[in-house]
């Protein structure tokens, strides 16, 4: 295939126009969702329906033949029949279409007659110079030109690209992004993988200037040892987060009669994983977790963690959690304990890593400072602690407790940028102002101990991988 990857997969997702084959005006139908999506989303370019039964569809002209739209079309939305496929993407080639999204099921993943199928749709395609999603997707969204054509609800543009293997992920992950309040930059539902792979959606946006975190969900791979050289050299440039279904006999069979994959051997692919600086994570909200803290703070100087909390919550479950993921929580040196000591209630102790204020209620700033004197330490190179509490106790006023409380806000969110050192924060409850800021300021905010820990463990170990490269202590392994 000529051109590089960008000039063959920017007419999928920087399309001026679209035509969606099989379109139609009945809402249950895959044709009348994927047009009821690209017509609700702010996509600006033309729109074709495709239908030889119909004149109009949605309230647009609707063509018998991609061949009869009097304009260009980049990409072809198929929502047909897999019988129908090789004619119509005949159709796409004579009329130079170069893009293409297969929403259309029964292909090799339902035995020999869909593969042939499969395998005829692709080498007409290549033969053309069209590159195409799937099949036996859910369809795309891409925040470059604002389009969906999927059966999801719209979502923000975002930093994030999810790449899934299952449709219904995708749904997962617009969600998941729209409950924690970032967007996507992408979301790919690729299928069978029959004409672009993994791969050539991880080489695309490890060069798309809207995408800063790239995560997976995978099942198999059909050509790994690309994937994973890919991985290599996109890692040193952008985080990779993947999960990856099938790790057991009985979902490697699953994966086999979903999206027609090998699933592979699970300790091979985490060997894999270490050698090409993919961050691995067990369950699919995790990615998402992950996702925010590598995008929205910078990558720590080095992998030492230090701990602010208040009783229970840090001293055990996340100190415990860290030490479960291997983050590193170094005890302070005993001069830097004492001078830490001043800044902490009279009560609480001489801290040696976490900072524990035992159980008092600091005022905003003096939690504040405690998070700027750790981020002094050459030693420390992230911090977990509490969101500073939003009222300033001990002040006269509520106008003067809520000026004592912004300005503690305001320096600590300067933080991370003028130390270079990440900031993962932790709290019970909704603090409408507090959320706001730090939201604002790009600092995380996350409910539970153990989030804090994924989140501050993907940080130290993205670390890891920029500063020394993945981990090549053994050799690449071929079945792959």
């Amino acid at each position: 295939m000529s051109g590089g990857i960008q000039e063959q997969l920017d007419p999928i997702f920087k399309p001026k126009s679209v035509a969606v084959i099989g379109a139609s005006n009945h809402p249950a139908k895959w044709g009348g969702r994927i047009i009821e999506s690209a017509l609700s989303s702010v996509f600006r370019g033309r729109i074709y329906p495709i239908n030889p039964k119909e004149r109009e569809i949605h309230g647009l002209e609707a063509y018998p033949d991609v061949t009869a739209v009097p304009g260009d079309v980049d990409l072809a939305v198929f929502t047909v029949p897999a019988a129908q496929m090789p004619k119509v993407m005949e159709a796409c080639v004579r009329k130079g279409v170069r893009g293409g999204v297969i929403v259309s099921a029964d292909f090799s993943e339902t035995g020999e007659k869909g593969r042939a199928l499969e395998e005829e749709t692709v080498r007409i395609a290549r033969a053309g110079g069209l590159r195409f999603v799937g099949p036996n997707g859910n369809g795309i969204w891409t925040s470059a030109v604002g389009l969906n054509v999927s059966p999801f609800p719209l979502p923000e543009p975002g930093p994030v690209a999810f790449v899934s293997q299952s449709g219904s992920f995708n749904g997962i992950a617009v969600r998941a992004a729209m409950a924690k309040g970032f967007g996507l930059s992408k979301f790919i539902s690729i299928g069978n993988q029959a004409d672009l792979s993994a791969a050539d959606y991880l080489e695309y946006l490890g060069q798309d200037d809207d995408t800063k975190v790239i995560a997976f969900y995978m099942e198999g791979f059909k050509d790994g040892r690309r994937f994973f050289e890919t991985a290599r050299e996109v890692s040193r440039k952008k985080p990779l987060l993947i999960y990856k279904g099938g790790r057991s006999a009985a979902g490697s069979r699953a994966a086999v009669s979903h999206t027609a994959s090998i699933a592979g051997s699970d300790r091979v692919f985490e060997s894999m994983c270490r050698q090409s600086g993919l961050i691995r994570v067990h369950e699919v909200g995790h990615l998402f977790v992950m996702a925010e803290a590598l995008f929205s703070q910078p990558v720590p100087p080095g992998g030492r963690v230090a701990v602010v909390a208040n009783g229970g919550q840090g001293v055990a479950i996340l100190d415990d959690y860290l030490d479960s993921l291997g983050v590193d929580v170094p005890a302070f040196r005993p001069e830097d304990g004492l001078k830490l000591k001043k800044l902490l209630p009279p009560h609480a102790p001489v801290p040696t890593n976490p900072v524990d204020f035992a159980g008092a209620a600091p005022e905003a700033a003096e939690e504040v400072r405690v998070v700027e004197a750790l981020a002094r330490l050459d030693y420390i190179d992230a911090i977990v602690t509490n969101v500073p509490p939003e009222r300033a106790y001990g002040h006269a006023s509520l106008a003067a407790e809520k000026q004592a409380v912004l300005a503690a806000l305001d320096d600590f969110c300067r933080i991370p940028e003028t130390h270079g050192k990440p900031i993962v924060t932790q709290q019970w409850q909704t603090l409408e102002m507090t959320d706001g800021i730090l939201k604002h300021a790009g600092i995380p905010i996350f409910q539970t101990p153990e989030d804090c820990a994924r989140a501050i463990y993907a940080l130290v170990r993205y670390a890891a991988i920029k500063n020394r490269g993945a981990d090549t202590s053994d050799r690449p392994v071929e079945t792959w």
